[in-house]
């Protein structure tokens, strides 16, 4: 087996993304997964270890996956090994710290503040959750944390890690629940 293979096979049987900043931008990254890199954006405020609603940072430390959603009308062909579960026009995501449904997904409409998960842009096309402040939630550290398609030019997401569609794709197949994406300032 030669380098290349053997790097790949201990990073699936491991499960772990490196995502690491770029030293041109810290608001874009490098993605590593074995012999595969990516490039990638991160949030607006770059990575942050005091991660806060709103900060547009993208949080320091392991992001597990946990599930994910791909939009309802998507032609879009994506084999995953995690399940896709397809949104619609009344799925929402709750971003509003003082409400009891806070960093969970909701029905819309939804009177506290919320994002809509059914986009008209094709960043919510196919998208996995990470696991920032679901399973030990507080109050104002972050919500929505997500792998989803990038913006062109790689444009700063609100948190977010973001991949051209098609390394998305690429990447799908080896990612499953509890695969983690290390994120690090280095």
């Amino acid at each position: 087996m030669n380098g290349a293979s053997e790097t790949l096979e201990k990073s699936m049987a491991r499960r772990v993304v490196s995502v690491r900043p770029s030293p041109l931008d810290p608001r874009q990254a490098h993605l590593r997964f074995g012999a595969i890199t990516l490039d990638a954006a991160l949030g607006r405020g770059a990575i942050s270890a005091f991660k806060r609603e709103g900060d547009g940072a993208t949080p320091l430390g392991d992001l597990e996956v946990i599930a994910g959603f791909r939009k309802g009308d998507s032609l879009v062909y994506a084999p995953s090994a995690v399940s896709l579960r397809r949104v619609g026009r009344k799925d929402g995501w709750c971003d509003a710290p003082a409400h009891a449904a806070y960093n969970r997904p909701v029905r819309l409409p939804f009177r506290a503040s919320h994002e809509t998960l059914l986009r008209t842009d094709d960043l919510y096309d196919l998208v996995l959750v990470l696991d920032w402040n679901i399973r030990s939630r507080r109050r104002n550290k972050g919500s929505a944390i997500f792998l989803h398609v990038a913006k062109p030019g790689y444009q700063p997401t609100e948190g977010c890690i973001a991949l051209k569609r098609r390394d998305l794709i690429r990447l799908l197949p080896y990612l499953r629940k509890g695969t983690v994406f290390r994120v690090s300032r280095n």
